[in-house]
Protein backbone atom coordinates (compact mmCIF):
# COMPACT_ATOMS: atom_id res chain seq x y z
CA UNK A 1 0.00 0.00 0.00
CA UNK A 2 1.37 3.42 -0.97
CA UNK A 3 1.93 6.16 1.58
CA UNK A 4 -0.69 8.33 -0.15
CA UNK A 5 -3.39 5.65 0.09
CA UNK A 6 -2.87 5.03 3.81
CA UNK A 7 -4.23 8.41 5.01
CA UNK A 8 -7.26 8.08 2.71
CA UNK A 9 -7.98 4.59 4.09
CA UNK A 10 -7.68 5.84 7.68
CA UNK A 11 -9.94 8.80 6.87
CA UNK A 12 -12.53 6.46 5.33
CA UNK A 13 -12.48 4.22 8.40
CA UNK A 14 -12.96 7.15 10.77
CA UNK A 15 -15.72 8.54 8.57
CA UNK A 16 -17.56 5.20 8.62
CA UNK A 17 -17.20 4.90 12.39
CA UNK A 18 -18.46 8.46 12.79
CA UNK A 19 -21.56 7.76 10.72
CA UNK A 20 -22.17 4.56 12.70
CA UNK A 21 -21.86 6.42 16.00
CA UNK A 22 -24.20 9.17 14.75
CA UNK A 23 -26.76 6.54 13.71
CA UNK A 24 -26.67 4.88 17.12
CA UNK A 25 -27.01 8.25 18.87
CA UNK A 26 -30.00 9.13 16.70
CA UNK A 27 -31.69 5.84 17.56
CA UNK A 28 -30.88 5.48 21.25
CA UNK A 29 -30.37 9.01 22.59
CA UNK A 30 -34.16 9.67 22.80
CA UNK A 31 -34.57 6.45 24.79
CA UNK A 32 -31.82 7.42 27.22
CA UNK A 33 -33.34 10.88 27.54
CA UNK A 34 -36.72 9.37 28.34
CA UNK A 35 -35.20 7.21 31.08
CA UNK A 36 -33.32 10.16 32.57
CA UNK A 37 -36.36 12.45 32.57
CA UNK A 38 -38.46 9.79 34.28
CA UNK A 39 -36.50 10.85 37.40
CA UNK A 40 -37.08 14.56 36.77
CA UNK A 41 -38.82 16.47 39.56
CA UNK A 42 -40.43 18.91 37.12
CA UNK A 43 -43.78 18.59 35.37
CA UNK A 44 -42.24 20.17 32.26
CA UNK A 45 -40.49 17.42 30.26
CA UNK A 46 -37.48 19.43 29.04
CA UNK A 47 -36.61 21.31 32.25
CA UNK A 48 -34.52 19.50 34.85
CA UNK A 49 -35.57 20.34 38.41
CA UNK A 50 -33.83 17.65 40.41
CA UNK A 51 -33.75 13.91 40.94
CA UNK A 52 -36.85 12.16 42.29
CA UNK A 53 -38.70 8.85 42.37
CA UNK A 54 -42.11 10.43 42.88
CA UNK A 55 -43.34 9.61 39.37
CA UNK A 56 -42.77 5.92 40.05
CA UNK A 57 -44.75 6.31 43.25
CA UNK A 58 -47.60 7.93 41.32
CA UNK A 59 -47.33 5.18 38.72
CA UNK A 60 -47.91 2.60 41.46
CA UNK A 61 -51.24 4.34 42.23
CA UNK A 62 -52.29 4.92 38.62
CA UNK A 63 -54.79 2.11 38.13
CA UNK A 64 -55.61 3.06 34.55
CA UNK A 65 -52.10 2.80 33.20
CA UNK A 66 -51.22 -0.23 35.35
CA UNK A 67 -54.27 -2.14 34.15
CA UNK A 68 -53.39 -1.16 30.58
CA UNK A 69 -49.81 -2.37 31.11
CA UNK A 70 -50.98 -5.68 32.57
CA UNK A 71 -53.43 -6.18 29.69
CA UNK A 72 -50.74 -5.35 27.13
CA UNK A 73 -48.32 -7.83 28.69
CA UNK A 74 -50.93 -10.61 28.72
CA UNK A 75 -51.90 -9.97 25.11
CA UNK A 76 -48.25 -9.73 24.03
CA UNK A 77 -47.32 -13.06 25.66
CA UNK A 78 -50.35 -14.86 24.21
CA UNK A 79 -49.91 -13.22 20.80
CA UNK A 80 -46.21 -14.09 20.62
CA UNK A 81 -46.91 -17.71 21.57
CA UNK A 82 -49.75 -18.09 19.08
CA UNK A 83 -47.79 -16.33 16.34
CA UNK A 84 -44.77 -18.61 16.79
CA UNK A 85 -46.91 -21.77 16.73
CA UNK A 86 -48.86 -20.77 13.61
CA UNK A 87 -45.80 -19.23 11.97
CA UNK A 88 -43.79 -22.42 12.51
CA UNK A 89 -46.54 -24.53 10.95
CA UNK A 90 -46.76 -22.17 7.97
CA UNK A 91 -42.97 -22.14 7.58
CA UNK A 92 -42.88 -25.95 7.60
CA UNK A 93 -45.61 -26.12 4.97
CA UNK A 94 -43.78 -23.67 2.69
CA UNK A 95 -40.34 -25.22 3.22
CA UNK A 96 -40.97 -28.95 3.35
CA UNK A 97 -43.70 -29.10 0.70
CA UNK A 98 -42.49 -27.27 -2.36
CA UNK A 99 -45.50 -28.16 -4.46
CA UNK A 100 -49.09 -28.43 -3.33
CA UNK A 101 -52.35 -27.08 -4.60
CA UNK A 102 -52.86 -23.49 -3.53
CA UNK A 103 -49.26 -22.96 -2.40
CA UNK A 104 -48.95 -19.58 -4.15
CA UNK A 105 -52.20 -18.34 -2.62
CA UNK A 106 -51.19 -19.62 0.81
CA UNK A 107 -47.78 -17.96 0.58
CA UNK A 108 -49.36 -14.68 -0.46
CA UNK A 109 -51.89 -14.78 2.38
CA UNK A 110 -49.15 -15.48 4.93
CA UNK A 111 -47.02 -12.59 3.63
CA UNK A 112 -49.87 -10.09 3.14
CA UNK A 113 -49.80 -8.65 6.70
CA UNK A 114 -46.15 -7.68 6.16
CA UNK A 115 -47.04 -5.20 3.41
CA UNK A 116 -50.62 -4.35 4.36
CA UNK A 117 -51.13 -1.10 6.33
CA UNK A 118 -52.29 -1.66 9.89
CA UNK A 119 -55.26 0.62 9.28
CA UNK A 120 -56.52 -1.64 6.49
CA UNK A 121 -56.04 -4.75 8.62
CA UNK A 122 -57.79 -3.11 11.57
CA UNK A 123 -60.80 -1.99 9.52
CA UNK A 124 -61.17 -5.37 7.81
CA UNK A 125 -60.98 -7.26 11.10
CA UNK A 126 -63.43 -4.87 12.73
CA UNK A 127 -65.98 -5.36 9.92
CA UNK A 128 -65.57 -9.13 10.06
CA UNK A 129 -65.93 -9.30 13.85
CA UNK A 130 -68.97 -7.02 13.82
CA UNK A 131 -70.61 -9.26 11.19
CA UNK A 132 -69.84 -12.39 13.24
CA UNK A 133 -71.12 -10.74 16.41
CA UNK A 134 -74.40 -9.83 14.72
CA UNK A 135 -74.78 -13.37 13.42
CA UNK A 136 -73.94 -15.40 16.54
CA UNK A 137 -73.72 -12.81 19.30
CA UNK A 138 -69.99 -13.10 19.95
CA UNK A 139 -67.16 -12.33 20.32
CA UNK A 140 -67.36 -9.04 22.18
CA UNK A 141 -64.55 -6.65 21.40
CA UNK A 142 -61.87 -6.94 24.03
CA UNK A 143 -58.77 -8.94 24.84
CA UNK A 144 -59.74 -11.82 22.53
CA UNK A 145 -60.28 -9.63 19.47
CA UNK A 146 -57.05 -7.70 20.07
CA UNK A 147 -55.24 -11.02 20.41
CA UNK A 148 -56.66 -12.22 17.09
CA UNK A 149 -55.45 -9.09 15.33
CA UNK A 150 -51.98 -9.32 16.83
CA UNK A 151 -51.67 -13.01 15.96
CA UNK A 152 -52.61 -12.23 12.36
CA UNK A 153 -49.79 -9.71 12.10
CA UNK A 154 -47.25 -11.58 14.23
CA UNK A 155 -47.71 -14.85 12.38
CA UNK A 156 -46.37 -13.28 9.19
CA UNK A 157 -43.18 -12.11 10.94
CA UNK A 158 -42.72 -15.43 12.71
CA UNK A 159 -43.11 -17.30 9.44
CA UNK A 160 -40.34 -15.28 7.80
CA UNK A 161 -37.93 -15.83 10.71
CA UNK A 162 -38.56 -19.57 11.05
CA UNK A 163 -38.66 -20.19 7.29
CA UNK A 164 -35.26 -18.55 6.86
CA UNK A 165 -33.81 -20.97 9.42
CA UNK A 166 -35.52 -24.03 7.97
CA UNK A 167 -34.14 -23.29 4.52
CA UNK A 168 -30.59 -23.40 5.92
CA UNK A 169 -30.99 -26.78 7.62
CA UNK A 170 -29.35 -29.84 6.16
CA UNK A 171 -32.22 -32.20 5.14
CA UNK A 172 -29.87 -35.18 5.36
CA UNK A 173 -29.99 -34.99 9.16
CA UNK A 174 -33.76 -35.54 9.20
CA UNK A 175 -33.49 -38.23 6.52
CA UNK A 176 -30.84 -40.05 8.54
CA UNK A 177 -33.07 -39.99 11.62
CA UNK A 178 -35.97 -41.44 9.63
CA UNK A 179 -33.69 -44.12 8.16
CA UNK A 180 -32.80 -45.11 11.71
CA UNK A 181 -36.48 -45.68 12.50
CA UNK A 182 -37.56 -42.37 14.00
CA UNK A 183 -41.14 -41.34 13.36
CA UNK A 184 -41.91 -37.88 11.91
CA UNK A 185 -42.93 -36.56 15.34
CA UNK A 186 -39.70 -37.88 16.85
CA UNK A 187 -37.66 -36.36 14.02
CA UNK A 188 -39.22 -32.99 14.68
CA UNK A 189 -38.79 -33.20 18.46
CA UNK A 190 -35.28 -34.66 18.57
CA UNK A 191 -33.66 -33.30 15.42
CA UNK A 192 -35.47 -30.33 13.89
CA UNK A 193 -36.69 -28.53 17.01
CA UNK A 194 -33.26 -28.21 18.69
CA UNK A 195 -31.85 -26.74 15.48
CA UNK A 196 -34.56 -24.08 15.11
CA UNK A 197 -34.83 -23.15 18.80
CA UNK A 198 -32.88 -19.93 18.28
CA UNK A 199 -35.14 -18.79 15.47
CA UNK A 200 -38.21 -19.63 17.56
CA UNK A 201 -36.92 -17.48 20.41
CA UNK A 202 -36.08 -14.66 18.02
CA UNK A 203 -39.55 -14.87 16.46
CA UNK A 204 -41.15 -14.86 19.91
CA UNK A 205 -39.28 -11.75 21.02
CA UNK A 206 -40.04 -9.97 17.74
CA UNK A 207 -43.76 -10.69 17.84
CA UNK A 208 -43.90 -9.90 21.57
CA UNK A 209 -42.47 -6.44 20.91
CA UNK A 210 -44.75 -5.82 17.95
CA UNK A 211 -47.80 -6.72 20.01
CA UNK A 212 -46.69 -4.75 23.07
CA UNK A 213 -46.40 -1.41 21.27
CA UNK A 214 -49.32 -1.77 18.83
CA UNK A 215 -51.74 1.15 18.73
CA UNK A 216 -53.63 0.94 15.43
CA UNK A 217 -55.04 -2.59 15.66
CA UNK A 218 -55.83 -2.20 19.36
CA UNK A 219 -57.71 1.03 18.64
CA UNK A 220 -59.99 -0.79 16.18
CA UNK A 221 -60.40 -4.03 18.11
CA UNK A 222 -60.56 -2.90 21.73
CA UNK A 223 -63.78 -2.46 23.65
CA UNK A 224 -64.95 -1.06 26.99
CA UNK A 225 -62.62 -2.13 29.79
CA UNK A 226 -59.92 -3.42 27.41
CA UNK A 227 -57.66 -0.41 26.87
CA UNK A 228 -54.04 -1.37 26.33
CA UNK A 229 -51.12 0.66 27.62
CA UNK A 230 -50.22 2.25 24.22
CA UNK A 231 -53.83 3.42 23.89
CA UNK A 232 -53.73 4.96 27.38
CA UNK A 233 -50.49 6.79 26.56
CA UNK A 234 -51.83 7.90 23.17
CA UNK A 235 -55.01 9.29 24.72
CA UNK A 236 -53.03 11.17 27.38
CA UNK A 237 -50.63 12.59 24.81
CA UNK A 238 -53.45 14.68 23.37
CA UNK A 239 -53.74 16.57 26.67
CA UNK A 240 -50.02 16.79 27.36
CA UNK A 241 -47.81 13.99 28.59
CA UNK A 242 -47.46 13.48 32.32
CA UNK A 243 -44.00 12.40 33.58
CA UNK A 244 -45.70 9.24 34.83
CA UNK A 245 -45.66 8.13 31.20
CA UNK A 246 -41.86 8.38 31.24
CA UNK A 247 -41.83 6.12 34.29
CA UNK A 248 -43.98 3.41 32.70
CA UNK A 249 -41.92 3.65 29.51
CA UNK A 250 -38.77 3.09 31.57
CA UNK A 251 -40.37 0.04 33.16
CA UNK A 252 -41.18 -1.34 29.71
CA UNK A 253 -37.65 -0.64 28.47
CA UNK A 254 -36.27 -2.49 31.49
CA UNK A 255 -38.53 -5.50 30.91
CA UNK A 256 -37.63 -5.69 27.22
CA UNK A 257 -33.91 -5.23 27.94
CA UNK A 258 -33.92 -8.01 30.53
CA UNK A 259 -35.84 -10.30 28.18
CA UNK A 260 -33.40 -9.57 25.36
CA UNK A 261 -30.35 -10.23 27.54
CA UNK A 262 -31.78 -13.48 28.89
CA UNK A 263 -32.75 -14.63 25.39
CA UNK A 264 -29.29 -13.75 24.06
CA UNK A 265 -27.64 -15.77 26.84
CA UNK A 266 -29.89 -18.76 26.19
CA UNK A 267 -29.31 -18.56 22.44
CA UNK A 268 -25.54 -18.34 22.93
CA UNK A 269 -25.58 -21.36 25.25
CA UNK A 270 -27.71 -23.35 22.83
CA UNK A 271 -25.37 -22.50 19.97
CA UNK A 272 -22.36 -23.50 22.05
CA UNK A 273 -23.95 -26.82 23.00
CA UNK A 274 -24.89 -27.43 19.38
CA UNK A 275 -21.33 -26.72 18.23
CA UNK A 276 -19.98 -29.12 20.86
CA UNK A 277 -22.41 -31.84 19.77
CA UNK A 278 -21.43 -31.41 16.12
CA UNK A 279 -17.71 -31.51 16.99
CA UNK A 280 -18.23 -34.64 19.13
CA UNK A 281 -20.17 -36.33 16.34
CA UNK A 282 -17.37 -35.54 13.86
CA UNK A 283 -14.76 -36.99 16.21
CA UNK A 284 -16.81 -40.11 16.79
CA UNK A 285 -17.35 -40.49 13.06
Amino acid sequence: MSTAAAPRLALGQHFGKGWLAAGYLFLYLPIFSLVIYSFNDSQIPNIWAGFTFKWYGKLANDNEILSGLWLSLKIAVCSATGSVVLGTLAAFALTKYRRFKGRTLFSGMVSAPLVMPDVVIGISLLLMLVSIQRAIGSPERGMLTIWLGHVLTGMAYATVVVQARLQDLNPQLEEAAMDLGARPAQVFRLVTLPMITQSLMSAWLLTFTISLDDVVLAAFLSGPGSTTMPLVIFSRARLGLNPTVNAVATVIITIVAIGTVVASILIARAEKERAKAIAQAQRDG
